[in-house]
């Protein structure tokens, strides 16, 4: 490789990390009259249908921070995620969470909800939900 093919290819590397989105600070919610504070373990639990409560509330599979969210929280890729609630299903132990379409919809849902739990930005956060612990 000559130096200006060289060049060439370590400006192409700058130009697409640049262009890469930036990744969120997952920010795990409740509603601030809650009085829970679950941790982030039983947080995964509950979005993988293994235990009941929290109640988790869902972002739909559309939105890439759901799969940001399993990633970093539960450490789990989406294929995983799919494949164990559709056991769940399929076996009848399970229902999974109930989904909304946006942040502001999940902010509204969660600060309706004393027992829900979800998860946005955290930069999203405002007065009616509470960030009870962030996943990077």
């Amino acid at each position: 490789m000559n130096k200006a093919s060289t060049a060439a290819a370590c400006a192409l590397a700058l130009a697409m990390l640049a262009a890469s989105p930036a990744h969120a600070e997952i920010g795990v919610i409740v509603s601030a009259k809650s009085t829970q504070a679950p941790q982030l373990a039983q947080v995964c639990q509950a979005f993988l249908g293994k235990v009941k409560s929290p109640t988790p509330i869902n972002l739909s599979e559309k939105n890439p921070l759901r799969d940001e969210f399993f990633a970093k929280a539960c450490k789990k890729d989406p294929v995983q995620v799919q494949a164990m609630w559709g056991k769940l299903i399929f076996t009848g132990t399970g229902t999974p969470p109930s989904e909304v379409g946006s942040v502001e919809a999940m902010k509204k849902a969660v600060a309706a909800d004393p027992n829900a739990v979800g998860y946005i930005d955290k930069k999203d956060a405002d007065a009616s939900v509470k960030v009870i612990a962030t996943a990077n």
